[in-house]
């Protein structure tokens, strides 16, 4: 079995997009193909909000940060980041734009 924390599909994703040039979709693409193999365990929960926020445009660092913090008690991420915000609001997930 190979475990792959969310931090490293976080950076994945990174050098996917800033050194390869993959599109998100490519990006997506890329990680349900992992996420497809038996032998690999993620945080499917906290990929899956990542990969809403890929798709809609977004960073899927933040998707996975907001996961995160719901999980952990959080009702609402606190961001300066106005994009992230909006696709974040848009999934139901409750922001406050600082």
């Amino acid at each position: 079995m190979v475990a792959v924390p969310l931090p490293v599909l976080c950076e994945f994703v990174w050098v996917l997009q800033r050194v390869y040039a993959f599109t998100s979709h490519d990006c997506i693409a890329a990680i349900e193909a992992l996420m497809a193999s038996e032998q690999v365990v993620v945080d499917g929960p906290a990929v899956r909000v990542g990969l809403t926020m890929l798709a809609a445009g977004g960073d899927f660092t933040d998707g996975v940060m907001a996961h995160s913090g719901q999980w952990l008690g959080g009702e609402v991420l606190a961001t300066f980041d106005r994009k992230a915000s909006a696709l974040l609001n848009a999934q139901g997930i409750r922001t406050l734009l600082l």
